[in-house]
């Protein structure tokens, strides 16, 4: 048997793996990596964060990635050198990470790597009739698992889509796993970039579980501040939005998009969302010479129109339901206002260290569950989900030599 194979067999067979799952997302402030140990697989996977860090990316990370992100034309000798040179720069991350925890690579049986997203197109969004849904993630794995000598997985959302998905949102598999609830309906929401939510029943019918894109999260909020508010990248604490004024001609168009009324699950992206989606609405509203702080303002009631309008959704048929906040959007308080305003049939939004994960290590920590089920699961068909399609993703396995 291959080494490399042996090696496989005898983590997949380990009661405790140390897995390390990492998250790269749309907002580039940094790589979240988050240390693991996992037992069980499936419904029977139990889960501990030993570790927990953000290793921030400098200036000439994003300028780099801005070149190449969410844009349909760009430098392809670009693309192509920043796909190793991100695979190096990730791995040399985790060593950073380990080295500052004093845990040896060799104590490591996998690491999760979700790459950095810089294109994404479902079909709803492309438009060409010859194409099925794309995305494209770079930070090659190989690189990854040569810089730090630990077997990497990777290309889970390429597998999604070839299994017949969308490639994202990704985060249903591991919410299903590990947080759903037979005392409880549950709305686990993130809030990155994008805001995305999946629905857990609390009679934990596979079938019923969804996972759905929502819509703006925090894409143009930060991207507008990082415009015209520089050195600032997000408006930390909502200081900026709460000087502003809603301005309601705004937000009427801003609100008026197809996305908005597709039903669940679809995805989108900063590609759709973002400066000039903004600029188009300001001009059909004509509000191009508003200041800043009420676009600002208009923005973050924007995400949680949004984002209420999806969590109202899920709800409607129900008596009861708890949501469960993650990302960065936490951070906004203005943002979560606004939402828990506009969600009538909750007391509170929650976030995810009630159950027990950091809610800045919850999408990291998710794909450490998909390796461990890379490695040791099954496979659970998610019925409203994609009609059947295996949930649980093998990828692509990269080894250290």
């Amino acid at each position: 048997m291959h080494k490399h194979i042996s090696q496989l067999y005898e983590s997949a067979r380990k009661q405790n793996k140390m897995i390390i799952g990492l998250m790269s997302g749309t907002s580039l402030d940094g790589l979240d990596v988050a240390l693991c140990k996992v037992s069980g697989q499936g419904m029977d996977t139990k889960i501990e964060v030993l570790a927990f860090d953000t290793v921030d990316y400098d200036d000439d990370y994003k300028q780099k990635i801005k070149m190449v992100f969410a844009k349909r034309e760009c430098d392809l000798e670009l693309v192509t050198l920043l796909n190793p040179w991100i695979g190096k720069l990730h791995g040399s991350m985790v060593n950073q990470c380990l080295h500052k925890w004093n845990i040896k690579s060799s104590d490591i049986d996998a690491i999760a790597s979700h790459g950095q997203t810089i294109y994404h197109c479902p079909k709803s969004q492309h438009q060409h009739n010859d194409f099925e849904h794309g995305t494209l993630q770079i930070g090659d794995s190989d690189h990854l698992a040569v810089t730090t000598g630990i077997t990497t997985i990777g290309d889970f959302r390429q597998k999604h889509i070839a299994a017949g998905g969308e490639g994202a949102p990704l985060a249903v598999y591991g919410d299903y796993l590990f947080f759903t609830s037979t005392s409880e309906n549950r709305i686990l929401l993130n809030m990155g970039g994008i805001a995305n939510l999946t629905f857990l029943p609390q009679s934990a019918d596979a079938s019923a579980v969804f996972s759905s894109d929502i819509g703006p999260g925090n894409t143009i909020m930060d991207v507008y501040i990082q415009t015209h508010f520089a050195p600032l990248h997000y408006d930390k604490d909502s200081l900026i939005a709460k000087q502003g004024v809603i301005n309601t001609s705004l937000l009427e168009v801003l609100c008026d998009d197809v996305f908005f009324d597709l039903d669940f699950p679809k995805t989108t992206g900063p590609e759709v969302f973002n400066l000039a989606y903004l600029a188009k609405a300001q001009a059909k509203s004509n509000t191009v010479d508003i200041s800043h702080y009420d676009v600002m303002a208009t923005l973050n009631r924007f995400s949680a129109m949004m984002i209420a309008k999806a969590i109202n959704q899920c709800a409607e048929q129900l008596i009861d339901v708890a949501v469960y906040a993650s990302g960065g959007g936490i951070h906004n308080p203005l943002l979560m206002q606004h939402i828990l305003s506009l969600c009538p049939k909750l007391n509170e939004i929650k976030n995810t260290h009630e159950l027990g994960i950091d809610p800045d290590a919850k999408e990291a920590v998710l794909f450490a569950i998909l390796a461990n089920e890379c490695l040791a699961g099954g496979q659970q068909s998610f019925g409203n989900q994609a009609q059947g399609i295996p949930t649980i993703t093998m990828g692509k396995i990269s080894f250290a030599d």
